[in-house]
């Protein structure tokens, strides 16, 4: 895959966004837990970045996926890791099911607001019984006249206490648990208060990540149209398990140039500091494991690509995806790991970029599917582990 003239442009812009409206926000957005979503992603609205693969017919620039990949890794200049795992919720987990699978009158509800920035989305899968196991979840909805009565809870949802609406997966039938599930739009707030039924159960404090806010999401027969729904009844396991590819292919691509950054700051740390007489980077250990971390960071780069270059042929990109999302989970724990060795004392003080990667990057091998989960897939791909029955 190679980045043409219109990716370098798009990639210049939203550098420069970063430089100018997020970075210098960040320590601040960190110690506050949260960050102002509405504003930020209005601002980057405007601008046009949260709907480059978007149908233009919502506000979209109608471009393939490899524009999506060429941002995604662009966001890896952040400070931090909680603000990208924001605007990829919104670019790329909550929305790519309801772009390709509801109805006209949905994407006008939902997507050209989110496009636009001016809604916040959020997706709601995982519960406190259900995270790497989706087809477990207990959330439901019972039919009432033309509604759905939505009930359950939510759990590890990201944007969710500044969310306008929630991209859910529940339990809509009877019957195998990879059949009876859908996946529904669900407003969250009226005039900026939650709506009847929905409470903010708990804020989730996290070890990283903490510019992104966090929830436990309570609902009590929450009444939504049944035309909220995407796609058809019970396909909304299929449809979340290929808005999956989307996440765990932004996942890889995302750490791409956070974790280079990573490397940098710390050849440049190695190159200065005094070390019996010579520098840190004189010492041959320092560099082979330098040498090491970069080569690794680069297969992964090229597992990402190659998977993004299927991905635009049509192809089923599931193991490849799942590679990708494995090797990254492996290397954001490794790369920061041994950085913040090199840089001793400093690496374990709070404010170090170093330090903060090193806390953040941690939900790689958690989030969006353990690694654990993602060596099952490879397994059932490579038709070496069998797919257990679901009754």
């Amino acid at each position: 895959m190679n980045y043409t003239h219109e990716h370098l442009e798009i990639q210049k812009t939203l550098k420069r966004f970063i430089d100018a409206e997020i970075n210098p926000h960040v320590d601040e957005w960190e110690a506050a837990e949260q960050f102002p979503a509405h504003e930020l992603f209005k601002k980057m609205g405007d601008l046009g970045l949260l709907g480059l693969t978007k149908p233009e017919a919502y506000g979209g620039s109608g471009l393939d996926y490899s524009y999506a990949v060429a941002m995604t890794e662009t966001l890896g200049y952040i400070d931090c890791g909680g603000i990208p795992m924001a605007i990829g919720v919104q670019t790329d987990m909550c929305t790519p099911a309801l772009a390709r699978f509801g109805s006209d009158e949905l994407k006008r509800e939902f997507l050209t607001g989110a496009i636009a920035g001016d809604l916040v989305g959020c997706i709601g899968v995982s519960e406190p019984g259900a995270g790497s196991d989706v087809a477990a979840i207990k959330s439901h909805a019972r039919k009432d006249g033309d509604d759905y009565l939505i009930s359950g809870q939510k759990m590890w949802i990201t944007n969710s206490l500044q969310a306008d609406w929630m991209c859910m997966l529940v339990n809509t039938g009877e019957g195998p648990a990879h059949k009876n599930k859908s996946l529904v739009m669900v407003p969250l707030r009226e005039n900026g208060k939650l709506r009847p039924g929905i409470e903010v159960a708990q804020k989730i404090r996290k070890i990283g990540m903490n510019s992104s806010d966090t929830g436990l999401i309570y609902f009590d027969d929450v009444r939504v149209p049944q035309r909220n729904r995407i796609g058809g009844e019970g396909a909304g396991f299929v449809y979340q398990m290929q808005q999956f590819q989307e996440e765990r292919l932004w996942c890889a691509a995302s750490c791409l140039q956070s974790l280079s950054n990573c490397i940098q700051w710390t050849v440049e740390w190695a190159q200065e500091r005094k070390l019996f007489g010579a520098t840190l980077a004189d010492q041959q250990w320092v560099q082979f494991k330098l040498a090491e971390m970069k080569t690794e960071l680069e297969s992964l780069r090229a597992l990402t690509y190659r998977a993004c270059d299927l991905y635009l042929q049509g192809q089923d990109v599931l193991e490849l995806a799942s590679m990708a999302k494995l090797k990254a989970g492996r290397l954001n724990r490794l790369i920061p790991d041994g950085c913040l060795q090199f840089w001793g004392g400093m690496g374990y003080t709070w404010e170090n970029k170093v330090s903060r990667m090193y806390r953040d990057a941690r939900l790689g091998s958690i989030g969006g599917g353990a690694d654990e989960v993602m060596m099952s897939i490879i397994a059932k791909t490579m038709g070496i582990a069998k797919r257990p029955a679901r009754s």
